[in-house]
């Protein structure tokens, strides 16, 4: 079984909010099921058929592997597809600790309103690689807490930019995003090797960002914004 590659969480001492976006007393809670939303898998899938790369090169999904992912362009957001490694970092929980992760780091480069890490258990984020000469994730209008739309299986899971990782390596999201799409969450052994699209949306960003129903929310409404726009 694929194990998970190191991921290098930058640690941020300040939560990267927007305030006005969405109602603060959105409670933040694990999903139980996806699909998520009102727009389908395969309605999102159908505009993100074709690459128009902007990155400056190509990702590997692990270590070992070859560079064969681009990040690719549409309007309103950034796409890649690429497998998925299972990120634990944040809160320790008792899914997420150095006994069950050998990787396990207890920060993340995104944090709570409160100033905590992310809890990779409870909140589904998604993990960006950290900024090279292939891409810079920032200049591209992306975010930490910016909304993702997560697909696999045919399912949509609506997820926020929660961590960076290898500035090399593409595709890793966090134990709870896995397990609502039905992907083994265990972050030594499990995630999924192929078949996942991550649509990530510009000039977003859920607050606070450790609400999941906000995500959601946003994520609904930008989804078919994005349909109507491409």
């Amino acid at each position: 079984m694929r194990l998970r590659t190191l991921t290098l969480a930058a640690a941020s001492g300040t939560a990267l909010l927007a305030a006005g976006l969405l109602p603060a007393h959105a409670t933040a809670a694990a999903p139980r099921s996806a699909q998520e939303g009102t727009v389908s898998a395969a309605d999102l899938l159908a505009k993100v058929s074709s690459c128009s790369q902007i990155s400056n090169g190509k990702y590997r999904t692990d270590e070992e592997t070859s560079a064969t992912v681009p990040v690719c362009g549409k309007n309103g957001a950034v796409f890649w597809k690429a497998d998925m490694d299972i990120d634990c970092d944040g809160q320790r929980t008792a899914n997420c600790n150095e006994d069950r992760d050998p990787w396990f780091q207890a920060d993340t480069a995104f944090h709570q309103s409160d100033g905590k890490p992310l809890n990779a258990e409870t909140l589904p984020y998604v993990v960006v690689p950290s900024t090279s000469s292939i891409w810079n994730y920032s200049n591209a209008g992306i975010k930490g807490g910016g909304v993702v739309a997560v697909i696999y299986n045919n399912k949509v899971e609506y997820a926020v930019v929660g961590d960076t990782g290898p500035s090399q390596i593409i595709g890793e999201a966090s134990y709870a995003t896995a397990k609502a799409l039905g992907i083994d969450p265990d972050p030594e052994t499990g995630g999924a090797d192929s078949g996942v699209t991550y649509i990530l949306f510009k000039n977003s960003q859920v607050s606070p960002i450790e609400s999941h129903s906000a995500a959601v929310s946003l994520g609904d409404r930008l989804a078919k914004q994005f349909l109507a726009n491409n």
